[in-house]
């Protein structure tokens, strides 16, 4: 099954906007796991995932403002059983 959560073209400004809100939801998610976890491993896997997630948005932020006015975006979730 597949759900497409985006098609189509934003403004640099919405783009970002929406990307960013998308990830911050994501690290939110890991930040309320890690409040729950107990194994050492695993909390230190979702520090780095949080890590990962910011580098990636700073990276991405810095390539929409160099990119012009418009960007396309497409985001689409398969799920597998």
């Amino acid at each position: 099954m597949k759900i497409q959560l985006l098609k189509g073209q934003f403004t640099s400004k919405d783009a970002l906007d929406i990307i960013t809100k998308m990830i911050h939801i994501k690290i939110k998610y890991h930040e309320e796991k890690i409040k729950d976890e107990d194994e050492e491993e695993t909390i230190k896997m979702r520090e780095n995932r949080i890590i990962k997630l910011q580098k990636e948005l700073y990276e991405l932020r810095k390539f929409i403002e160099s990119n012009g006015d418009t960007v396309s975006l497409e985001s689409e979730i398969n799920l597998i059983s």
